[in-house]
């Protein structure tokens, strides 16, 4: 059987002969091309790291970003594209919305991230429509049980739940980098510095010279509420990822 559609690729909900739904694979593939996105989940919280590449130096900087703020108390990291995936973001904002107001308190993330995935799930289920072409990333931190969650979702409508997660271009590269961290014994303040040098370090300056860092973590330390990385906070982890960067590329030049 070829790798290729060869017809079965018209409609989102036919199979292959070998059990395929090449809709799906394709929508995953639009997400291997864009910018890679990394949480990490530590003993006090997640952190959130965006590769955001800029393809023109005319683009404004701190426009499209792909970091959000579902509700105060989840934050939301995304890779593919940006259309497709802030519908997605305005979903899971009407369920947590809609859970606030029927039940009058904070929607639990396994359920905004259930509610998201059986909406993404449904795109694959007939031939009007087409998955998306997003994979969204979502953490909170539970106050009172000081307990971090993170979730994945991917086009397919499947989520797992993750210690350390990455989508996009470089998910190999980074994740390869998450394994060499003791992720439930640093705090966020440890895995913000992390999160931006495995950003850095995946990075091909070859093929995408240009690209802005978006930083966001939710934690003990933040209340439970989701909040952007700027500041002075910012300048320390991304000098911290630099520092890192060029200490790697003297290691490798001595090595040669």
């Amino acid at each position: 059987m070829s790798s290729i559609g060869t017809g079965y690729d018209l409609s989102a909900s036919q199979f292959s002969p070998d059990g395929r739904v090449f809709q799906v694979e394709y929508a995953q593939k639009a997400i291997e091309n864009s910018g890679t996105a990394v949480a990490l989940l530590g003993k006090d919280g997640v952190v959130f790291a965006v590769e955001k590449l800029v393809t023109s130096k005319l683009y404004e900087p701190g426009a499209n970003r792909r970091l959000f703020s579902v509700d105060r108390h989840i934050g939301m990291g995304i890779s593919g594209l940006l259309a497709d995936a802030r519908q997605i973001v305005e979903t899971a904002r009407t369920e947590a919305s809609n859970y606030r107001g029927e039940y009058g308190g904070d929607a639990p993330l396994r359920y905004v991230t259930d509610r998201v995935a059986m909406y993404m799930h449904a795109y694959t289920l007939y031939s009007a429509v087409r998955p998306f072409g997003c994979s969204v990333i979502l953490g909170t931190y539970n106050v009172p049980e000081k307990k971090p969650e993170m979730y994945m979702i991917d086009p397919s409508g499947v989520y797992l739940g993750y210690l350390g997660c990455a989508v996009g271009k470089a998910k190999q590269a980074a994740k390869t980098e998450m394994e060499k961290l003791q992720l439930s014994d640093m705090t966020c303040k440890q895995l913000l510095k992390e999160a931006a040098k495995i950003i850095y370090i995946v990075h091909d300056e070859v093929k995408d010279k240009s690209f802005e860092l978006e930083l966001s973590w939710i934690g003990e330390h933040t209340n439970g509420r989701h909040e952007r990385i700027t500041g002075e906070v910012f300048t320390e982890a991304e000098a911290y990822a630099k520092a890192a960067l060029d200490e790697e590329s003297d290691s490798e030049i001595d090595e040669s």
